[in-house]
């Protein structure tokens, strides 16, 4: 029987909502054989994930999300999932914490720039639960549900919270070459997370991506059409790129279906990452 896999969830531990219990148990209901909890800026749910899943046999992937400034992408930034870090790397948690309290001070930047706007929420409620500081706009769009000054997250991200609009902040990031470090130096492989999204077929911008130590391209993805799918395997072997995918889950929005295990990733592609983790990144 065939074997699947979802290499890009994300936790409490960011902006899901869902613990990585829950989504463990979604998993094993799946009949996943592996998952990849990649929180942004945080790997604060991979234990919790690791312990679940030991009762499923279900593999966890260790790995992260992290942001990074690349002028010509969309908002001008493009996410670099690490997979197979040394999550517990003390020098990868003390860059973790320049995000997470970064995370926090742009909260209130956004809190200020709504209420501009006559729309006051409380962000200590955003702060304070789950002991999450890997704060992003999600949480305030699902507030903005909550309190029903929008319809929908989509709303709120057209209205209030997406680039260029009215309470938009931008996050600090590194340079792509700091995340790609960062990941390296945890014995990580650095993979470029939903190019459709954010450089789609621009080979100049892989070339420089790949230039600065990329090592792969996340193909499968939630937003990626089956068009899409094949001019990413093509790049990934032309330039000898490793392939991932995933859902990109982020729990529960807006009463949709839970995106875990909503893209189809044969096991061989993570057969391929492990086989490269043993060879050069142990």
């Amino acid at each position: 029987m065939e074997k699947y896999v979802d290499l890009h969830i994300h936790t409490i531990y960011s902006d899901s909502n869902l613990s990585p219990k829950e989504l463990i148990e979604y998993a094993k209901k799946l009949n996943l054989s592996a998952v990849g909890i990649t929180d942004h800026d945080t790997t604060d749910g991979i234990e919790e994930a690791i312990k679940e899943a030991n009762k499923y046999g279900i593999e966890v992937v260790p790995g992260i999300e992290i942001s990074a400034i690349f002028n010509g992408s969309s908002e001008n930034e493009v996410h670099i999932l690490g997979y197979y870090i040394d999550w517990q790397d003390e020098e990868l948690q003390e860059k973790l914490k320049l995000f997470r309290k970064a995370r926090i001070e742009r909260a209130y930047k956004i809190l200020e720039k709504l209420k501009l706007v006559g729309i006051n929420i409380d962000v200590e409620k955003i702060i304070t639960k789950n002991n999450n500081s890997s704060i992003g706009r999600l949480h305030f769009a699902r507030l903005l549900v909550e309190q029903k000054r929008v319809n929908s997250i989509k709303e709120a991200f057209d209205l209030y919270l997406g680039y260029g609009r009215c309470a938009y902040v931008p996050k600090f990031m590194f340079s792509v070459e700091e995340a790609i470090s960062m990941i390296l130096k945890a014995k990580g492989i650095p993979v470029l997370a939903h190019p459709y999204i954010s450089i789609y077929n621009d080979n100049e911008s892989f070339k420089k991506l790949i230039k600065q130590g990329i090592k792969g391209i996340e193909v499968f993805h939630s937003n990626h059409h089956k068009n899409v799918e094949e001019e990413l395997m093509l790049i990934a072997e032309k330039y000898g790129l490793l392939i991932t995918g995933g859902s990109d889950c982020h729990g529960k929005l807006d009463n949709l279906e839970v995106l875990l295990g909503s893209i189809k990733v044969p096991y061989v592609y993570l057969e391929n990452l492990k086989k490269y983790k043993e060879r050069c990144c142990s």
